[in-house]
């Protein structure tokens, strides 16, 4: 049965000559599960607001988008609300109660539901989701894991027939995200549902869908099978390599006449199949002597929000060295934004030392700390823009070399637009041009790969190693291993409120088990060291048989 069908369906943002979707002709039937990916801008959050009415955007639109046969524009508020459920990027912009309860029954309260129905639907949501522990919490004590799966349980309380969810797991750490996505796929093979799924991160989405359906430039690019993607990494979809899982791009990057491998599983047995080795590789390691006074130092920092909650921040002591990519992980709700914003200077610990380039942070008057000294990028990065185009928000920093940086950030096609109207990762990018145009000596980054797609990502990382290289220091929060793996000289594991683990990038991945590269997962049966999926590629093609 056709569920969903788009026909030359064409839309433009107001004031925009360009399309953000050219002729878009996709048909989705009765569950089926549909990954759409593709490049930062390429029209996927827009395609898939289009699929409700609620949140379709303004502008001019062409061509028909059907839902059961019926023109999406013609269906009723209530059958939409009902039957097209929708997740979406932010999860705290999408809870609007106080308590977990509230939130789950707020859809169904705005439906007129009985209140024993109701009941019984919050309850069955609450045990599906085993969210009974934290079932009367109040919604701002939750980590971005229990928000987005509590967004998640009040969508399907609802009883939709359609899931949609736009880079539902952007903000979740390696564990969480897996997890959110294993529930996606529980929700699809035991109910059937339609799911229809944007994502930048592709390892744990791929080996659930039934298709792949890429976007290039506003245009469906592809629309096969996960499998038969890898055979075209190396040709026409090679823009969309980074995006792939680590079997794929490794598979793609080596070459074989065996078939493509999708999953962690199938990469290590196609790895055997693949090399010769008598016995692991080991690689010989740089050494990670740090010298000179640590950029920032931490002492003994304690941090809560509210005098009567528990420490976010418990005896904290760590030292991001000079001139390197210092990337701090953990998991959601572990302190980890909250240990930026205190060696920043944003956060004031009751007790403890916060020392930037040897000078305690206390002392230094603000005007100096963020003029001269320190630049931060915040997670929520609208929170920076305050002019009508892009163009405004960086002349506001340096009107000399806003058009430079432009250029480097990839923005000088959209410098005219409101900083609202483009996509999620273009803004990541407009903010961290505001950022990088302070030519700060202290560089904090919160999560600044969200929403990027892999082709910037790999121009993000070697801009950031410049910064360092001319002398720069960056302190980065992440939950992106992957980008961490490849562009972090040191990383460190923060777990509630305390180092957990703090070493060099390579000893630190290749001995985590859950909090490491998928290609280490592949690989490290023979290759121990190998953290990237460039590390793999080439100790393949020096012990191939």
């Amino acid at each position: 049965m056709e569920q969903i069908q788009i026909e030359n369906l064409h839309f433009a943002y107001p004031l925009c000559a360009d399309e953000a979707l050219c002729g878009v002709d996709l048909t989705v039937h009765a569950g089926e599960y549909v990954a759409l990916c593709g490049e930062s801008g390429c029209g996927k959050t827009t395609l898939l607001r289009h699929l409700k009415n609620a949140l379709t955007p303004a502008g001019k639109r062409v061509g028909t988008v059907r839902f059961c046969g019926t023109p999406i524009t013609e269906l009723d508020a209530r059958t939409e609300a009902e039957k097209i459920g929708f997740v979406q990027q932010d999860p705290e912009n999408a809870v609007v109660t106080d308590k977990v309860y509230h939130e789950l029954a707020f859809g169904l309260e705005s439906l007129g539901l009985g209140q024993s129905e109701m009941r019984l639907r919050v309850a069955e949501m609450a045990s599906y989701f085993g969210i009974e522990s934290w079932f009367e919490s109040s919604t701002d004590t939750l980590s971005g894991g229990q928000l987005q799966l509590l967004n998640l349980a009040s969508v399907m309380a609802m009883h939709p027939d359609v899931l949609l969810l736009d880079e539902p797991t952007s903000q979740l750490d390696p564990v969480a995200a897996s997890d959110f996505l294993a529930t996606i796929d529980r929700i699809h093979r035991e109910l059937g549902l339609t799911v229809i799924l944007t994502e930048h991160r592709l390892e744990d989405v791929l080996p659930c869908a039934d298709r792949v359906v890429v976007l290039h430039r506003g245009r469906v690019a592809a629309d096969c099978a996960p499998r038969e993607i890898g055979a075209a990494l190396s040709g026409e979809l090679a823009f969309l390599r980074g995006s792939m899982p680590s079997a794929m791009r490794i598979y793609a990057g080596v070459g074989s006449s065996l078939p493509c491998p999708l999953t962690v599983c199938e990469g290590k047995r196609w790895l055997s199949d693949t090399i010769c080795v008598s016995e692991p590789v080991r690689r010989e390691l740089p050494d990670d002597k740090s010298d000179g006074v640590p950029a920032v130092r931490m002492r003994e920092v304690f941090f809560t929000y509210e005098k009567q909650s528990p420490d976010v921040l418990r005896g904290l002591t760590m030292d991001v060295p000079q001139g390197k990519v210092f990337a701090l992980l953990g998991g959601n709700g572990a302190g980890k934004s909250t240990a930026l914003k205190a060696a920043a200077g944003l956060l004031k610990p009751y007790r403890g030392k916060v020392e930037l380039l040897g000078r305690d942070v206390k002392k230094i008057p603000q005007k100096e700390l963020y003029r001269q000294f320190a630049a931060v990028l915040p997670q929520q990065v609208r929170t920076l823009f305050t002019e009508k185009t892009v163009r405004l928000e960086l002349e506001t920093i340096d009107r000399d070399q806003a058009d430079a940086i432009a250029e480097r950030l990839h923005l000088t096609a959209f410098l005219d637009k409101h900083p609202y109207d483009v996509s999620g990762g273009e803004q990541q990018r407009v903010a961290l041009g505001k950022v990088l145009l302070t030519k700060p000596k202290l560089l904090f980054l919160d999560e600044p790969t969200k929403g990027m797609d892999s082709a910037f990502k790999e121009s993000f990382g070697k801009l950031l190693r410049e910064l360092c290289a001319s002398g720069a220091t960056v302190f980065m929060v992440s939950h992106d291993v992957e980008f961490c793996a490849r562009v972090a000289d040191r990383c460190a594991m923060l777990f509630d409120g305390v180092l957990a683990a703090d070493a060099p990038t390579v000893p630190f991945f290749s001995n985590n088990t859950f909090y490491t590269t998928a290609a280490n997962r592949i690989a490290r049966h023979v290759f121990p060291d190998a953290i990237t999926d460039e590390d793999v590629i080439a100790l393949c093609r020096e012990n191939r048989i």
